[in-house]
Parts: C-alpha cells; structure tokens; sequence
C-alpha cells in the first residue's frame, strides 16, 4: 500500500511556510521564505506577487516531492482581499495589522450585538462603506489570503469554518454565516447606497474534514508545475485554526497561545459568551466548537528589531552572534522578576485590546533601576505578553475555564524561556509540544491528513487524540510563585506606561 503524505502550506506574517507530514503526521520536510508586510498609504499590506515567489520558494525549498494525498492552505487570519467578477484585485490587500476600521467596528458591533473586531473581513467592508471608496460597487468577492490561494489554485471560492468565523459571525448551530446577523447588516449597508448582499460576496463556508476541491491545470501551472494537477485540498484555514489542530487544543477547557509577530490566545469555549467585550473575538474551531479569541497585534517585531541591535554591536567588535537568540533568552532568566523597574511597550502598529490606533514602540526605566542586559531582555519578553494577559483577565471574570494552554511559535524557540514567562502570565501550567516550532503549517498538513481519514465518522479531536497526540512528546512549565507577583508588579507598569504611549502617538 502506497504511503500517504499531506502537505500544509501556510502564509505567515514573516514566512511562507510548507511542512509534508507522512502517514504518522511526523514532518519529514520543510520549505520555506521570509517576507514582511510595508506600511504604504496608511495602510499595512502585502504584495500579492511577493505571495505567490513566496509559495513557489516554499514549495521549491521542499525538494523533490513524493505523490501528495492531501495538502491544504492557511493564512493570516482576517484582513481585506476584495476582486471583481473577473477576479481582478480591486485594492491593496489590508492585512489583520491595520486599526483603521474603529468607527465600522464600533457601528457594527452595537447593529449586530456582537463583538466585531477591526480586523475583521465585514469591519473593513462597511468602512469602505463608510468612506464612500470608490471601487465598493465593483465589489463582486470578499475573502482572505488563504481563500484567495485556495481559488487560484482550484477554482473554489470556500473558506474552513474557523477562517470564515473570523470574517463575519458564525451560527453556532448551522455552522454557516449568520442568516439574521447578514441581514441586519445588508439593511444597514442598503441604506448607504450599496447594492450587492454580503452572503453574495463572501465565499462558502466549509467544515473540517471534507474536501474542497483540487488542484486545477491553471492552478498547477501558477505554481511552475510543483504540486500536480489533481491534488485534493481541504478546505482552507486561518493560523488561528492550523494553531489549535496543531497543538490538539480543540476540546472544551483546553486553549493554546499563539506567539510570533502577533500574540493571541485560543480558549474553546463548553458554551457561547453571552456578553459582548471589545478585547475577545468570538470564532470557531476548524470543525465548529465556539472559542474565545483574545488577540494581540504586537509581539515580537519590537523584539525582533532589539535583538538586531544587539546583534550589530556584537559584530562590530567581533563577538559572537551564533545562536543569538537563544544566548539573550537564556539570559533573561536571570533578571529580576519584576525587571528592576525596566519597563517596555513594543506597540510597533496599534493595538486594539489597549485601544490604540497606532504604536511607538518605548523602553522606559526608572532613575534607580538595574538596567542589566537580563532585566532589559526579560522586560522585552514580557512585553511580548502583557497585553494578553489584559484581554485574558475579561476571561477570568467571565468564569471561562482554563484546563490546559499549549505555546506554539517563535517566541517559544529557545526551550523553558518565554513557556516559563507565560504560565507565570498566565497562572496556568503551559506546555510546548516537540512539532510546536512547526507551528501553522503543521496544523495545516494535520487537517489535510484529517481530511482523507479513513473512518469517516471520526471527529477532529477524536482524530488528533488517537492517531497523533497520542505519544507526543511535550514539557510543562509550571508558574512559579516568585515569576508571577514579579510580572504582576512589571504589568501595573505596563499599564501606566500605556498612558504615555498615547500621549507618544499623538507628539512623535
């Protein structure tokens, strides 16, 4: 019998990345290519070319490839892909990073009663609305990045329900977008002058587990000829989706964090919430189960650009910068729990759960502080944190139950550093998986697997339990006492620290 493989190919915010996984779901390969959004006109984007060399790179760097069983795309979540009918790109992708949507936010989230994010697909729909902008009426589809892949490669204008969840409100019960919630938004944007209904330009919503069309001759060749014609796909995902299946946090009572350029956590939910708050998203699992979202746009940018820093002056005196990144994690560890008085907020581009619209990124200190490299790595690291935990707290007074968290992404790289730091954020016990540096695409090529399943009465988390979470191998970190009251008086400045980083938006 021929082996299986799946393919999850997933466009990051700092990479595109493929992962192929046999048919015991252990990475076998990897490929992938670094790209960053531009921040032009106002407005953060990407490049839809620079997406597709991406995923060419990706697929290039992968090698010489055996027969595909499976494969599916992921994406960052939300943002805005708008064509016309002929599929022509009306403008500039608007990615997940943008806060220019406030007041379609706010109108949307009283008409609709329920938490409509800025990021969201129908927020940066009706603020074009709002705006009066003039290719609204050529308006003829509205999707992601990964639905917009998915299509060129086969022609099927759908959506996995996690992604889709994050575009407009899902029915918990049909698992399809929100029939009266669509109508009280087409009635609202009607009155503006608008002519399309919103169900006409979004794509099919599609549940975990079936497939969603195949690679087409055109989508092969727009690929230079690497994945063959005939290819099944599953339906396409968002990396909140692929971060839950990847890390087997799709059970009631289990979340997992997500940490790269942005920080966000996943909790799946035994019931809906029923009050609305501005800092949770509600969204699905990939296979329907409702999860309290709480998202941070500013992660490891500001982080990022530090270790940079640091990186060039080592250099300049001929240093050793190998492995960097785990050295100046490692030394934070010695810094003080509470950072001696270094404080950092890393908002490089606003921030919706502190309500800002834009970001300047501050290291601030006290006169008396011990500005060591490990209190000021240590700070960077929590600043990476502070503002889930903010979201997180309306959790805890909602009684929304935590059993386990799972930590996947960069920042969790170096092992024991940023896990440590966050079950101390957090006061729960966060474990890291040894797939969790594979991340989204992992997740991806698990959904794919998941999607040729043999037993087709199978559901999602009795799939991942069984055939591939069973012997995983993992570690915890517990909070330790000394970790928490320290980030507890480190967050008390954070937040004080977020008042001058108003005042700085509106002076520098």
């Amino acid at each position: 019998m021929p082996k299986k493989y799946s393919l999850g190919l997933e466009l990051g915010s700092t990479r595109i990345k493929a992962v192929l996984i046999d048919g015991d779901h252990r990475p076998v390969k990897t490929g992938e290519y670094s790209w960053k959004s531009t921040y032009e006109n106002g407005v953060w984007t990407y490049d839809l070319k620079d997406a597709w060399e991406g995923v060419i790179t990706a697929l290039s760097n992968l090698g010489e490839l055996p027969e595909i069983s499976a494969m599916g795309i992921s994406a960052m979540m939300h943002g805005y892909l708008v064509f016309d009918s002929e599929w022509n790109q009306l403008v500039p992708f608007r990615t997940w990073q943008n806060t220019i949507t406030g007041r379609a936010a706010e109108e949307l989230t009283a008409l609709l009663e329920f938490n409509m994010p800025q990021r969201w697909s129908a927020s940066h729909v009706y603020q074009a609305v709002l705006n009066g902008e003039e290719h609204v009426p050529k308006i003829a589809h509205l999707t992601t990045l990964a639905g917009y892949i998915h299509y060129m490669l086969t022609g099927v204008d759908a959506v996995g329900l996690g992604e889709a969840s994050g575009m407009f409100p899902v029915d918990s019960d049909t698992l399809q977008f929100d029939t009266d919630r669509l109508a009280r938004f087409n009635k609202r944007a009607h009155e503006r002058g608008v002519e399309w209904d919103l169900e006409d330009i979004l794509p099919k919503v599609l549940p975990a587990g079936v497939c969603a069309g195949q690679i087409t001759k055109e989508g092969s060749e727009r690929i230079s000829g690497l994945l063959a014609e005939g290819t099944p796909l599953c339906p396409p995902e968002g990396d909140a989706g692929t971060g839950m299946t990847a890390t087997n946090a799709v059970r009631p009572g289990t979340g997992n964090i997500s940490a790269g350029t942005s920080i966000f956590s996943m909790i799946v939910l035994g019931k809906q919430m029923t009050s609305v708050h501005d800092e949770i998203d509600l969204v699905t699992t990939p296979h329907g189960r409702p999860v309290a979202m709480v998202h941070g746009n500013n992660c490891t940018s500001d982080l990022n650009a530090w270790v940079g820093i640091l990186k060039e002056a080592a250099e300049l005196t001929g240093g050793d910068t190998s492995d960097i990144y785990t050295k100046l994690f490692n030394r934070a560890l010695d810094g003080a729990p509470d950072c001696s008085d270094v404080t950092v907020c890393n908002y490089l581009s606003g921030e919706s759960v502190a309500h800002l619209d834009e970001g300047r990124p501050i290291v601030a200190r006290h006169p008396g502080a011990d500005f060591s490299l490990s209190n000021f790595m240590r700070a960077q690291i929590y600043s990476t944190m502070a503002t889930l935990r903010i979201g997180m707290d309306f959790l805890t007074a909602e009684g929304v139950r935590i059993d386990s968290l799972t930590g996947h992404g960069g920042l969790f790289k170096t092992p024991g550093v940023a896990q440590r730091f966050l079950a101390a954020v957090c006061k729960a016990p966060v474990r890291c998986m040894k797939t969790s540096g594979e991340g989204g695409p992992y997740g991806m090529a698990l959904l794919a697997a998941f999607s040729i399943r043999e037993d087709r009465s199978e559901s999602l988390e009795e799939y991942l339990d069984s055939h591939v979470f069973s012997d995983t191998e993992t570690t915890v970190e517990e909070p330790r006492p000394d970790d928490i009251e320290g980030f507890e008086r480190y967050l008390e400045k954070f937040t004080a620290l977020l008042e001058v980083e108003r005042l700085a938006t509106k002076k520098l």
